[in-house]
């Protein structure tokens, strides 16, 4: 997250290289970005003959430097009273603020406002997603309740199954008595028949 030194240099100097005086600080990681500025020093090189580059000039602007330097010259060459200048420069100042707490009262709003266009588009997503889940649902218990209902080929069938079960019961159950009545005869027809020899008495 880099961060840069506000220096007086020479021209022929590199960026980098050596420098005159730091007169401030940039910081663009800030929401808005962050500037420390020593602003007597400031305008005192503007008015020896600085010249800002062109991001030092708009962060030297946003500041209101390249204003306040422009009233000095003014106050420099008498068109107006030193007093007329630190009054006009307060103003400024006091306009610069109200703007930069609109914007920010604005950048929150939106940011509030962005948040609730997005829950209330997941809500909008969700209710899709319930409406096509109680569809299917709807679709699945329809054509599991579709057999159960009375239909001709149905009620044709159910009487036809009774009356087939009832009839094997009835051919199970009629061999089991005849069988059971024929058991006696087969019984003492296999019997031997056996002569019992009495003791004579002597």
């Amino acid at each position: 997250m880099a961060m840069y030194d506000i220096v007086v240099a020479d021209s022929r100097s590199p960026r980098d290289g050596k420098f005159i005086e730091k007169i401030g600080t940039y910081n663009p990681n800030h929401d808005p970005a962050s500037v420390l500025l020593k602003e007597t020093r400031a305008l005192y090189w503007l008015m020896v003959g600085a010249q800002p580059t062109d991001t030092t000039r708009s962060i030297l602007s946003h500041e209101g430097m390249m204003l306040k330097k422009h009233l000095q010259v003014g106050v420099n060459k008498g068109a107006i009273t030193q007093e007329v200048a630190d009054e006009r420069f307060a103003a400024w100042k006091e306009d610069k603020a109200n703007l930069v707490a609109n914007a920010a009262d604005t950048k929150s709003e939106k940011k509030a406002q962005s948040k609730v266009d997005r829950l209330e588009a997941e809500r909008q997503v969700n209710l899709a997603r319930a409406e096509v889940l109680r569809k299917k649902n709807a679709v699945a218990v329809a054509a599991f309740e579709a057999p159960a209902e009375s239909t001709p080929a149905a009620e044709v069938a159910a009487p036809v199954a009774v009356a087939e079960v009832e009839t094997v019961v009835a051919q199970a159950e009629a061999p089991v008595a005849e069988v059971v009545v024929a058991e006696t005869p087969v019984a003492e027809a296999e019997m031997p028949t056996t002569e019992i020899e009495k003791p004579t008495a002597e």
